[in-house]
């Protein structure tokens, strides 16, 4: 079902508006570190909108090692010299509440990150989900964690976050404010093709274009594990896991 765990950018505010920044801010974060170190291993890094095991991915996406002096380059390249103490600007992280492991810690250690290129960011806390959807929903926000599906086919659970039409007041759209007319018509485009090649090659323009333009850092796929007992038989064992139908699961 394509979860996957990303930092959102709220494209339309500065200095986000910059592409620049965004990718300054990309090549400073360490998936490798972040999925092992913090996830302790079960997680794995992402690197563009359609989740790796979808029909539909491609590698021929545009990725950001950690990169430092990269970032810092760039942050340059958008005309935010280092001030006063190395302060180059400062942003907002938020986070969904209640996945700390996917969520809290990572927006911890991205503050930890972006300090070191002259980023000062400020963590804030949402009191519950209706907090943080409230701002997700009103923009009113820098950046954010977020984590959502792609489900079962791109257009259900990937055109949302990024077609221009549907820029709204409502949580799980694109609140980034991303606008590129020509991901809009490669994303509607797609939608109407039956045939899987054809499908694809849309897709795949798509990735190339939406990790270029990084209104959205992907971090990685969340691990989703399903605990069982020797004593039941037929586990679900399809990507729908303990959601799947149990008319088949036994006691043995």
């Amino acid at each position: 079902i394509g979860p996957l765990n990303w930092l959102a950018f709220n494209t339309a505010k500065k200095p986000l508006d910059d592409v620049n920044v965004r990718k300054a801010i990309a090549y400073s974060l360490d998936k490798n570190f972040i999925t092992k170190a913090l996830m302790g291993g079960f997680a794995v890094p992402a690197d563009g909108p359609i989740v790796a095991t979808s029909p539909f991915a491609v590698t021929d996406v545009v990725k950001y090692p950690l990169d430092l002096k990269k970032a810092a380059e760039l942050l340059d390249a958008a005309g935010f010299k280092p001030g006063n103490g190395g302060e180059r600007l400062k942003l907002t992280i938020d986070y969904l509440p209640g996945t700390d492991n996917q969520q809290k810690n990572v927006a911890e250690y991205i503050r930890g990150q972006l300090k070191k290129v002259g980023i000062t960011v400020e963590v804030r806390t949402s009191a519950d989900f209706p907090s943080w959807a409230k701002r997700m929903a009103t923009h009113d926000f820098d950046l954010s964690m977020d984590l959502v599906f792609n489900w079962g086919d791109p257009v259900i659970g990937v055109a949302r976050t990024y077609l221009s039409t549907n820029i709204k007041p409502i949580v799980w759209t694109n609140t980034q404010s991303y606008n590129n007319p020509k991901v809009d018509e490669l994303l509607n485009t797609a939608g109407g093709i039956l045939d899987p090649v054809r499908r694809k090659a849309y897709y795949a323009t798509f990735q190339k274009i939406v990790t270029d333009e990084v209104p959205i850092a992907f971090v990685n796929v969340v691990p989703y594990h399903t605990v069982a007992s020797k004593k039941v038989g037929n586990v679900p064992m399809t990507i729908w896991g303990p959601m799947s139908p149990y008319d088949e699961v036994y006691i043995k």
